[in-house]
């Protein structure tokens, strides 16, 4: 299974007035940065800290890099200064833009990100962040109109079809629509929905709480769909947690599970995009245990 990671950059390695507007938002300049691991941007992603010993976590992306980065960083600006304060993620302390590449500068949370394969006590822990975090939002986009394109991945593939597709999905491509289409439906809600959650999106602090971060897919759906996120990329590291943790109905969850298979399953067949030579492939990861799931729960039913 390839692991969530682009060709990242480095604090000494962004532009020079990047790195001092940067300083500027903490009133200090940097003493030093340490890289960290994970995600798919290949943009910088580092624990900084001051003179004076203040920490912060700075995440930067510009056009050279990748074209559609910078937009992402824009949108997770937009979506934390939108959310209520309180919940279980890190503080946006200051935003840097100048038109080609985008600073977001966080408070730093003391954490790691939860071990893989799964383990049971810190699948619980996320599921009690997932519980604080589903409180009604204004101001978002809608879960349900950002995937109406993602969920039409089977009718994708059926109307331009690849031999490297799973058998089992090729030989049922329009049920397969059909139970997308249904899931496509249930993804309306007003809850706050993460839209990205997995192990690389999530911290662990010292004393076992969680705090959830990079946030550029915040969005307004139903309340059960980032629980749903969580037992894919449990499933995905070879663990297991029971659907009944998903508290929605089980066709809606079905349905759900169908259209994600196809949106993963569709998108790993294009080329990689720049800087993200292991997006596909964890793409077609996410699809592939999807599909057994989806296989799983229909057996069942």
């Amino acid at each position: 299974m390839v692991q969530a990671s682009g060709v990242r950059i480095g604090w000494d390695d962004l532009p020079g007035g990047v790195r001092a507007a940067v300083e500027d938002l903490l009133g200090e300049p940097v003493a030093a940065a340490v890289s960290q691991a994970g995600g798919f941007s290949p943009g910088t992603a580092d624990r900084v800290v001051t003179p004076s010993g203040r920490r912060a976590f700075v995440k930067a992306v510009g056009t050279p890099l990748n074209p559609d980065s910078p937009a992402m960083h824009r949108a997770e600006a937009r979506a934390v200064a939108a959310l209520p304060p309180g919940l279980p993620m890190p503080a946006l302390l200051g935003v840097h833009d100048d038109g080609d590449w985008v600073a977001l500068v966080f408070a730093d949370v003391d954490g790691r990100h939860p071990h893989t394969p799964w383990r049971a006590d810190e699948a619980e822990a996320v599921l009690v962040a997932l519980r604080a975090l589903a409180v009604p939002v204004r101001g978002l986009p809608s879960l349900q109109a950002e995937t109406t394109e993602d969920f039409a991945g089977w009718r994708n593939l059926a109307a331009d079809p690849t031999p490297a597709l799973d058998p089992w999905a090729a030989a049922r491509l329009d049920e397969l629509a059909a139970l997308a289409e249904h899931g496509h439906r249930a993804l309306a809600g007003d809850a706050l929905v993460h839209g990205d959650l997995r192990a690389d999106n999530l911290l662990i602090r010292p004393d076992g709480g969680v705090v959830v971060v990079d946030w550029p897919f915040a969005c307004a759906g139903p309340p059960w769909f980032d629980a749903l996120s969580l037992v894919l990329n449990v499933r995905l590291f070879g663990g297991h947690l029971p659907d009944d943790v998903i508290d929605g109905d089980p066709d809606d969850i079905t349905g759900c599970v169908a259209g994600l298979a196809g949106m993963f399953a569709d998108r790993a067949r294009r080329p990689d995009p720049p800087g993200l030579p292991t997006l596909r492939k964890f793409q077609q990861d996410q699809a592939d245990v999807l599909l057994l799931w989806l296989r799983e729960r229909l057996e069942a039913a």
